[in-house]
């Protein structure tokens, strides 16, 4: 990922983007995965090499971190990612945010941040209208981004269970 650093625009760029992160998470062998959006409707979460490199990548001691409004919309246009977090529910952390809208004074509209003994990548998209947004190597930027996420994790409870329980 080191070429992959600076801004990017347009919709396939953002995809392309979350999906070479996603790729390079597995390659080190990150732990942590950072996810943030309204809903991850538009993230390229039923693509087959995404959900390939997800599955490289879920081993023992993982952690992916989801937060969103809602997992409606992941449910209805992700099936194949549903059944992927079902099937590696021990690795999903996923969370509702407490109140409707991401929280005040969030600087992005969709963040993911990759932590590995590699390094760091943090990927945030601040304007959805044109899907304009910026990827970071830098340590410093990437722990901003980091204590963004865990200051809306704080406002958040339980969601997206990895199992639909029936009556």
């Amino acid at each position: 990922m080191q070429d992959q650093s600076g801004s990017f625009e347009g919709r396939q760029a953002f995809s392309s983007a979350i999906s070479q992160a996603i790729a390079w998470a597995a390659e080190q062998g990150c732990r942590e995965v950072f996810w943030l959006d309204r809903s991850f409707a538009d993230w390229p979460l039923s693509d087959a090499a995404v959900l390939a490199h997800l599955r490289q990548w879920a081993q023992p001691g993982r952690r992916l971190h989801l937060l969103a409004e809602q997992y409606d919309d992941v449910a209805r246009r992700h099936p194949r990612f549903v059944q992927w977090r079902a099937r590696y529910g021990h690795c999903v952390h996923a969370r509702a945010l407490d109140e409707p809208g991401l929280p005040p004074g969030t600087r992005h509209q969709a963040l993911l941040i990759v932590k590995g003994a590699a390094g760091q990548l943090g990927l945030r998209l601040f304007d959805q209208g044109h899907w304009r947004g910026h990827i970071s190597l830098d340590r410093a930027e990437v722990q901003a981004l980091s204590e963004e996420f865990d200051a809306s994790l704080q406002r958040s409870y339980e969601s997206f269970g990895s199992r639909t329980l029936g009556l």
